[in-house]
């Protein structure tokens, strides 16, 4: 159940409602606090600001609908243009990309706010009495010496939110055009999956995890779908309580169908009462997220690439900057004890087991997936060849640069048959620098 409620709460952050719903409920909240203030004359003070001239009640009641009617106009369109973006964005880029642009922190505080503060102005709208009209209450009647009802301290917050919804609106109008810009799309998935890498593998080393794992009784799948997340706390903690060891047998990301093995409890008795606990600690969906799934954003820059060298986009520029940033990425796990880190405790005394990871693995989801596509571009090609031979030379193991150079060596191999003439000549050539710069480090 926690990894389910930790699920939901990562989820619901990534919603495009969730923020808007949020500030639409601190807006009321402000708007109810402020009201009462005015209401209990503590506001009072500010008929008294020589600068701040108090608004009479015909003047604040339009100024309040001019802000309520334009705020949820621009909400509107906000909401079109984000619409808009994300279409072409996934139509361009892959519809795997749908979940970044609805993600962006950017586009759902902007709505947030102009939805904050059409709430505002309308909650306090409401409350205006024209000088003609008899007060509500008592309340109402001493709150100010001027006629009518006026709730200073409310329009003045409420002037001060439209003033923020105006420069929420011009950043917005940057942000837009600025977030479906394919190099800002490629360096937010790639810096994203730097970070991940990171966060997985936080050691450095030239290993890759252990094979050697305890086996045990296995526990299988109840249902179809993706493996979204697992509580790797929580699970540590059950292996400690049951007195056992757990052996996972999937990764993130991974789909397992009903009856499928997901793990085994090792060394120690097949509890049905542990069993139930641990399948709490992993949730399954309809679809892949990053969230511990490093592997899902080397598909999202492998997919940009497929799409950009495809016959009908025929785009090798972008397809580059998919490469130099998986060049990145792999040059850093080539750097890393490729270990989950699922323990507090360390490695030595940890009773969960992950699937062990290799380098040989995320080189092939990376550069061996997008290789065929490169081939058919000598431009592509050439900057592929570089981008192998420079994360190799940053790179000390021996056996993890060999991988990478098998992989350039793979690569002008599938050029010889895709590319003909000078433009095979000069891959050729590349690939034969490659190979001094190897034999000469």
């Amino acid at each position: 159940m926690k990894a389910e409620i930790l699920w939901a709460w990562r989820r619901l952050n990534a919603n495009y409602w969730f923020y808007p719903a949020l500030f639409a409920l601190f807006a009321l909240v402000l708007a109810l606090v402020s009201i009462a203030a005015d209401r209990s004359g503590y506001a009072e003070w500010l008929n008294d600001v020589a600068w701040l001239a108090p608004a009479r009640p015909e003047g604040a009641s339009t100024m309040l609908q001019v802000i309520a009617g334009s705020m949820i106009a621009v909400a509107s369109t906000v909401f079109s243009i984000t619409i808009v973006a994300v279409s072409y964005a996934s139509g361009t880029y892959g519809p795997r990309l749908l979940t970044n642009f609805m993600e962006d922190k950017g586009n759902q505080l902007s709505l947030a706010t102009f939805i904050g503060t059409f709430v505002f102005a309308l909650t306090v709208l409401r409350t205006v009495r024209a000088e003609d009209e008899q007060p509500a209450t008592a309340v109402d009647a001493a709150a100010t010496a001027l006629p009518g009802f006026v709730p200073q301290l409310s329009l003045l917050l409420a002037f001060v939110l439209m003033v923020l919804s105006v420069a929420v609106l011009v950043f917005f109008l940057n942000h837009v055009p600025s977030s479906i810009r394919i190099n800002k799309v490629i360096q937010d998935i790639g810096k994203r999956l730097l970070r991940a890498i990171e966060d997985t593998y936080p050691e450095n080393g030239d290993e890759d995890g252990p094979q050697n794992r305890p086996r045990g009784c296995p526990m299988y799948a109840k249902r179809a779908g993706y493996i979204q997340l697992m509580d790797f706390g929580e699970m540590e903690a059950l292996a400690r309580k049951c007195e056992c060891e757990i052996t996972l047998l999937v990764r993130t990301g991974d789909f397992v169908h009903k009856g499928l093995p997901i793990l085994e409890i090792a060394n120690g008795d097949c509890d049905d009462a542990c069993m139930d606990e641990l399948a709490e600690c992993i949730t399954q969906g309809f679809s892949r997220t990053p969230e511990q799934d490093p592997e899902f954003l080397i598909d999202e820059l492998v997919e940009i690439g497929l799409r950009a060298l495809s016959p009908g986009i025929n785009d090798p520029f972008t397809a580059v900057t998919s490469l130099h940033w998986l060049g990145a990425a792999t040059a850093d796990l080539g750097k890393r004890y490729l270990v989950k880190d699922v323990c507090k405790d360390g490695e030595d005394t940890c009773p969960v087991h992950p699937v062990a990871d290799d380098f040989k693995h995320f080189v092939q989801r990376g550069f061996g997936a997008i290789r065929s596509a490169v081939a058919t571009s000598p431009i592509a090609s050439k900057i592929m060849l570089d981008t192998l031979r420079n994360a190799a030379l940053s790179i000390d193991g021996v056996e993890r640069r060999e991988l990478l150079l098998g992989e350039a060596a793979q690569l002008r191999e599938q050029a010889r048959l895709a590319l003909e003439g000078p433009d095979r000549r000069e891959v050729e050539a590349r690939f034969d620098d490659v190979m001094k710069d190897f034999k000469r480090d």
